[in-house]
């Protein structure tokens, strides 16, 4: 629920994502592991329109 405002740019890999979105990833950093472990939520996280979102907001993703 947290990177709601980064739905459009991960989803249809819509850039560059906006000023909400980056703030949220830039706050969600410490969960980002979590997410990734949560089969749930990994193919939303670790999908190649994410990875271009997270590049976009300088947001470099954990080692987990």
């Amino acid at each position: 629920m947290e990177l709601v405002p980064c739905a459009p740019a991960i989803i249809s890999g819509q850039l560059p994502p906006s000023e909400a979105c980056c703030a949220k990833l830039k706050e969600q950093v410490p969960c980002l592991c979590g997410y990734l472990k949560d089969p749930t939520l990994k193919p939303y996280v670790d999908s190649p329109n994410a990875q271009k979102v997270f590049q976009a907001c300088g947001v470099t993703i954990p080692k987990c």
